[in-house]
């Protein structure tokens, strides 16, 4: 589905990017090889909008994307994510479109509306449509869900559902036996240039909680794990739950250790901000 509204399918380093996940499987556009690639990219590839805290901004050109999630072995949020598994798909030969959708997640009833502001993938195979998102954080889809029902979907870790709405569908997760909302999920495609003004809001606007908040969550077959500010969430498919506080040199640790991620010098300030944050 190449066109002016989506990225060029050979612009990425297809070798490169599957030595970075850990996958050695086919390279042909089945829903096999979309669910293998699915499960593998969030479990290799760390959520982290540590450069947005730094102000250095956030480039999703193709480039500067395979540059930091793949070269320097970094993570990022949805739009580098999303951006980067939209091109591999696309050159392996996936029909593939961008969505934009409103966060719900973790947001009071009553709170105001936010901006579309979270990218996802809509892949269509043998005719029926999936959704797909590799950069939702801490309940990042761990699968692709079917578009076109309306019944529970289980996963490795939460069930989800997608409810009709007006303009599109919203996404549900299943905690206990309450139904929480994720994301408004807006069925109009996006073109590649809608991200950009999504993108410089999300780091750069003083309302965006990127801006303050330090978070990282991987999620593998064995847990999800979180860090919010300087409290460490390890959550494993049964429903166990593990919680506990960190200090400066401990959230160094688990960067390394847990995340993958190779600890700058200048993030100490944000690491004890985050510490600081947390104690409140």
């Amino acid at each position: 589905m190449n066109g002016p509204n989506h990225s060029p399918a050979a612009n990425v380093n297809l070798d490169a990017y599957f030595a970075r996940i850990g996958y050695y499987g086919p390279r042909t556009p089945t829903l096999e090889t979309l669910r293998a690639l699915h499960a593998l990219h969030p479990a290799s590839i760390p959520f982290e909008a540590i450069d947005v805290l730094l102000d250095r901004g956030i480039d999703i050109a193709p480039e500067a994307i395979d540059a930091k999630l793949i070269d320097a072995a970094r993570g990022g949020y949805c739009y580098e994510h999303n951006g980067l598994f939209k091109r591999v798909l696309m050159a392996l030969g996936f029909e593939v479109e961008g969505l934009a959708a409103r966060v719900r997640w973790m947001a009071p009833p009553d709170a105001p509306p936010r901006p579309r502001t979270h990218m996802a993938l809509r892949v269509v195979i043998d005719g029926e449509p999936w959704l797909v998102d590799v950069g939702f954080g801490s309940v990042v889809l761990t699968t692709p869900l079917r578009f076109d029902v309306t019944e529970p979907q289980a996963t490795r870790y939460e069930t989800f559902r997608l409810t009709p709405l007006a303009s599109g569908l919203m996404l549900e997760a299943q905690l206990g036996d309450e139904w929480v909302p994720v994301y408004e999920l807006s069925s109009e495609v996006q073109f590649d240039v809608d991200y950009e003004l999504a993108n410089w809001f999300t780091a750069t606007h003083p309302s965006s909680h990127f801006r303050h908040d330090l978070i990282v969550a991987l999620t593998t077959p064995r847990a999800r794990y979180t860090l919010a500010h300087n409290r460490l969430s390890v959550r494993t498919p049964d429903g166990d739950l593990q919680r506990r506080l960190l200090s400066a040199d401990e959230i160094e640790r688990v960067l390394v250790e847990t995340f993958g991620l190779r600890v700058e010098p200048d993030w100490r300030p944000i690491i004890e901000r985050a510490v600081a944050m947390g104690s409140r």
